[in-house]
């Protein structure tokens, strides 16, 4: 097992350093298909490769996106197969913490609920990897409010930190009734960067693939970089309308950190987006969406 892992991480290395290469390759060959559309001269750095690149250019396909990457690679089975989602959280939690971490095992479905104890990170990650567990997620607290939401992809990547605010849980609200397991519906709104679709991409694997006839509904809403979570179940009134009901629970998250690679390597993993608050233009940018 040991051997089989290491070799698969040698090669999802192996394919992410190629990228730097393939993508100049594909930079030389849009400058050189502009160039010979706009009747120009071909640029000079560029004239000894013209020949050979125009021979590739024939043969590209015009329907693709691009060449492919890492983040293919991460989530290569996604919709194929549905994810399998453990919970935990931090060290000592308090109750609160342990209610929330349940709340949140409800909103996921396959997902499974485990006590910390005193398992460090690259146990617990190791153990997720033996039993084919495809996301994990950790939740902190600050004085019995949770604070924090750490979503680790497995097996290679990458793991994104979030910093939780306005937490409301299902437990503080009185006669909320059973929640609903079946697979929700998505709603993504205002995630129109890069880094907007690459959280969006995120978040939206966590979920297995809904059926039509699903009453429920999981809303992310990006409003100036906080994403609001709501958890709606809906059910016809009639024939035009229908009526909408909260089930809780419901949050903001923001953004902070995303690695390329997974917790127990967090110490060397390369760093893909960092939030730098304390810089001239940090309140002004907007960086989930284009605005």
């Amino acid at each position: 097992m040991l051997r089989r892992e290491a070799r698969l991480r040698r090669e999802y290395l192996y394919k992410k350093a190629q990228e730097a290469k393939l993508h100049s390759i594909e930079d030389k060959k849009q400058r050189l298909k502009r160039a010979l559309e706009e009747n120009r001269l071909i640029p000079t750095e560029i004239r000894k490769e013209a020949l050979s690149l125009q021979q590739q250019i024939e043969f590209d396909d015009e329907g693709q996106e691009g060449i492919s990457s890492h983040v293919d690679n991460e989530y290569k089975w996604a919709g194929v197969e549905d994810p399998k989602i453990m919970i935990t959280t931090s060290r000592d939690p308090s109750s609160r913490l342990k209610m929330f971490a349940k709340e949140i095992k409800l909103t996921f479905p396959n997902a499974q609920r485990m006590n910390r104890g005193k398992h460090e990170v690259g146990a617990l990650v190791q153990a997720c990897k033996a039993n084919d567990v495809t996301d994990l997620l950790i939740v902190h607290e600050h004085r019995g409010m949770p604070d924090g939401l750490i979503v680790c992809h497995l097996p290679f990547g990458p793991t994104a930190y979030f910093t939780l605010c306005n937490v409301v849980m299902r437990h503080d609200i009185p006669d909320l009734g059973t929640m609903s397991e079946a697979f929700p519906h998505l709603i993504f709104h205002n995630f129109t960067s890069r880094l907007g679709q690459r959280v969006s991409n995120i978040l939206k694997y966590l979920f297995p693939v809904p059926k039509e006839e699903s009453k429920r509904v999981i809303t992310f809403a990006n409003q100036e970089d906080y994403i609001s979570f709501r958890h709606h179940v809906y059910k016809k009134t009639d024939h035009r309308n229908i009526e909408l009901s909260e089930v809780g629970p419901r949050f903001e998250m923001k953004l902070y950190m995303i690695k390329l690679g997974t917790l127990e390597n967090e110490n060397t993993a390369e760093v893909e987006w960092r939030w730098h608050p304390y810089t001239n233009t940090a309140k002004k940018r907007k960086f989930l969406s284009v605005e």
